[in-house]
């Protein structure tokens, strides 16, 4: 079980590093979030609807993500998902709030022990690129594209409203024709 974790801590790792070392190279237009984030409305559980397909949510359905703001400032995110034929899968990690960005970029950490030997380096860029006024949707991704999610506080969204964001998150230059919905993850689910 330790040689899986420490597997994938180090291809996490390596792939933070080639994202930044590619979104260095500035071939990708700027990503533009929304301007501002109330973080205590933003604070509870968000549904995954969809996402770009990662190495470290393979099989994982019903994935869930909450937040909780501490005292210090940063937001506690604890990500769960679903594995057929095991218990739910954990993770719990930090995010901080980038300075001067309205509270819509956000580098989160998650716990582990690469992540405690070189903090800086194992944090990932979530930005908020697109949040109805409600607080009921959600799209997130970072400057190389690689990562994006659409999350909502049900566990369904019509087509309508889904098709929305995909288009948001298009416009902004994701690859979106990958994106694996959450109703497709779900074993037996059509």
């Amino acid at each position: 079980m330790f040689v899986t974790h420490t597997a994938r801590a180090i291809r996490f790792l390596s792939i933070m590093l080639i994202s930044g070392v590619l979104a260095a190279c500035g071939g990708d237009k700027p990503l533009a979030t929304v301007d501002q984030v109330d973080l205590q409305r933003y604070a509870g559980t968000w549904y995954e609807i969809a996402r770009l397909p990662q190495w470290f949510q393979r099989d994982c359905y019903d994935s869930t993500a909450t937040y909780s703001p501490n005292d210090d400032g940063t937001i506690k995110v604890v990500n769960r998902c679903q594995r057929e034929g095991d218990e739910a899968s954990e993770a719990e990690g930090t995010a901080r709030i980038v300075p001067d960005s309205g509270n819509a970029k956000l580098k989160v950490r998650f716990d582990n022990w690469v992540s405690k030997l070189i903090p800086t380096i194992t944090e990932g860029n979530y930005w908020i690129i697109a949040l109805d006024k409600d607080y009921q949707t959600v799209v997130i991704g970072e400057p190389s594209r690689e990562y994006l999610w659409i999350l909502a506080r049900q566990p369904e969204l019509n087509d309508d409203q889904y098709q929305a964001l995909v288009q948001v998150a298009e416009d902004k230059g994701f690859p979106v024709d990958q994106l694996e919905r959450n109703r497709t993850l779900r074993p037996g689910k059509p």
